[in-house]
């Protein structure tokens, strides 16, 4: 059973690698349509009532794409099925290409493009970063996404097969375009944010362990919680601190959102971040993903042992 998962999983890494994001006809943009019409329906006023809408609308937007997934098997190979589905969820290839280009930027001494390019992964405002806080927002967004992206997918591949990581993106999108605690949305995407940190929690933390062991360096899981939990998100916080931990340089300090300047907690520890960082990030990454292969490899050898 794991080793028919992480066959998969290796087809699915191969796709995205070969192809990265389908740009043109990608099912999230149909299923992004459907959120936008059901919240525009059911989201009109501000009451506590707008929290069961908003988990009814979740329900719907979830239940659809699973029966689709039981129509499908009847139809192709379910193994034909997980692959595309899982090269679907992971973003690998897109958020190294964002990172480089964000790179590229910076070493050509472009700050505009690159507070552009920053701006394409990140909610904070770009337009005045100087740019340390163009490099600082680049990694933490970077490691960030990673577990996102990447580790909360082929984890909840590997716990519930394509069902599960499907889920996991439709949530996941869903709080990417309702979490917002404002107005609009602090009621009615109550249900996606809160399902979207369940779900992130052991990822989370896995993608935490990774990055210590993978660097070597013991202070990595310690920063990771003393100084991740201080942040807005008690998932993305200790990611952001153990890949700044794990690339010993520190990360955090002031940004600003919709114009009100947020003093964010210092992350990480060691020297000030350079744009080379951000492709050091990456090789953090990728070496935790190989990792996971490898792991998962030696418990499906294993598996097959008992």
């Amino acid at each position: 059973m794991l080793m028919q998962s992480l066959i998969v999983i290796l087809m699915a890494l191969f796709l995205d690698e070969m192809f990265g994001e389908i740009r043109r006809f990608h099912p999230l943009v149909g299923f992004g349509r459907m959120a936008i019409f059901l919240e525009k329906k059911f989201n009109k006023k501000t009451t506590l009532k707008l929290r069961y809408k908003g988990v009814f609308s979740l329900v719907v937007l979830l239940i659809i794409p699973l029966l689709m997934i039981l129509l499908l098997q009847n139809i192709i190979p379910v193994y034909i099925i997980e692959v595309l589905i899982l090269y679907l969820a992971i973003g690998r290839k897109s958020l190294s290409q964002h990172a480089r280009n964000i790179y590229d930027a910076l070493v050509s001494d472009n700050l505009n493009l690159a507070r552009s390019k920053v701006g394409l992964i990140v909610s904070r405002d770009t337009e005045k970063m100087n740019r340390q806080q163009v490099i600082n927002a680049g990694i933490e967004s970077v490691i960030e996404n990673s577990s996102d992206a990447i580790f909360a997918a082929l984890f909840w591949f590997v716990i519930a097969g394509a069902p599960g990581v499907l889920v996991y993106r439709l949530v996941n999108t869903l709080d990417a375009m309702w979490g917002y605690k404002n107005k609009r949305y602090y009621y009615f995407g109550w249900g996606a944010a809160k399902l979207d940190d369940l779900l992130n929690w052991v990822p989370a933390r896995l993608s935490v362990l990774s990055f210590m062991v993978v660097s070597m360096r013991r202070q990595v899981w310690t920063l990771a919680f003393e100084q991740g939990l201080k942040c807005s998100s008690k998932n993305a916080g200790p990611v952001m601190a153990a890949g700044a931990s794990a690339l010993n340089i520190k990360l955090g300090g002031e940004a600003f959102y919709q114009g009100k300047k947020i003093s964010k907690p210092i992350l990480g520890r060691g020297k000030k971040a350079k744009a080379s960082d951000i492709l050091e990030a990456l090789k953090l990454i990728d070496k935790s993903l190989l990792l996971w292969v490898l792991v998962l490899f030696v418990l499906s050898v294993l598996w097959e042992m008992m």
